[in-house]
């Protein structure tokens, strides 16, 4: 049997694509075993654990997107105690110093997206904490007051915020007492529960803002929205059952 000299030929071009091909497959492969076998830094690694807390968030009924995005870009294992590094991007509340919390991350941003945030609106956390609820708020472009009442909080919490490129104007004083020379405010955050609105803060609002709070005692709080519609007059709606720490006055050094 004969065989043409076109036929030798595109069998010969034929032989070549196919050797090509698997040369070009196996570099590709080489490549990503290489890049699996990288060590993920820790820094890459919370990234990811951050992302993965903001798709959780969001499958629980989080859906503001805003909140959200913040809620991934904020370093949260930065904001706990070396010791609980590792337990940072879990939907759970930590002890922080002062036998204070911070806030479990789906708390936060439930919180957060009851404020309904506009970029540039004027904000007055109550509770600093951590700092970490602060960070969120700077994220979605707020200016941000907020108010510590023990001073080791504060000034921890001043010079984590600082040094991770947050700027809120943060204050060592009574949270009940507000900050009347800064007032009036678009929304205020309570992230500790008293078991009466605070009036002081409620005359801090201008007229249209909101004040989000935990309204309750002991044995469990009301997450409770207040609206100003006009100098005196205000609305109130509650969303749910939550526990915080309570709210309480005076300061500690």
């Amino acid at each position: 049997m004969r065989t043409s000299r076109r036929e030798i030929l595109l069998l010969f071009f034929v032989t070549l694509y196919c050797c090509l091909t698997v040369t070009c497959t196996s570099q590709t492969v080489n490549k990503v075993k290489e890049k699996a076998d990288t060590p993920i830094s820790d820094s890459s690694l919370n990234n990811i654990k951050a992302l993965i807390l903001a798709k959780d968030l969001k499958r629980k009924g989080i859906r503001d997107e805003r909140v959200l995005a913040a809620i991934a870009a904020v370093p949260r294992e930065q904001f706990v105690n070396e010791s609980m590094a590792e337990f940072a991007y879990l939907d759970k509340p930590l002890p922080i110093e002062e036998g204070q919390t911070i806030s479990q991350p789906y708390t936060v941003a439930f919180q957060t997206e009851l404020l309904q945030l506009k970029p540039g609106e004027k904000v007055l956390e109550i509770g600093t904490g951590s700092g970490y609820q602060a960070a969120v708020l700077c994220e979605m472009g707020a200016e941000v007051y907020s108010i510590e009442r023990y001073r080791e909080l504060y000034l921890t919490a001043k010079e984590r915020l600082n040094r991770l490129g947050y700027t809120p104007q943060l204050f060592h004083g009574d949270g009940y007492e507000g900050l009347p020379e800064q007032a009036p405010f678009d929304k205020i955050l309570i992230t500790a529960a008293p078991e009466e609105i605070p009036e002081k803060l409620k005359e801090q609002l201008r007229v249209g803002g909101w004040m989000v709070l935990p309204l309750g005692g002991r044995m469990g709080q009301k997450m409770t929205v207040i609206k100003r519609t006009s100098g005196e007059k205000y609305r109130q709606t509650t969303h749910g059952d939550f526990i915080f720490v309570p709210m309480q006055k005076g300061t500690e050094n």
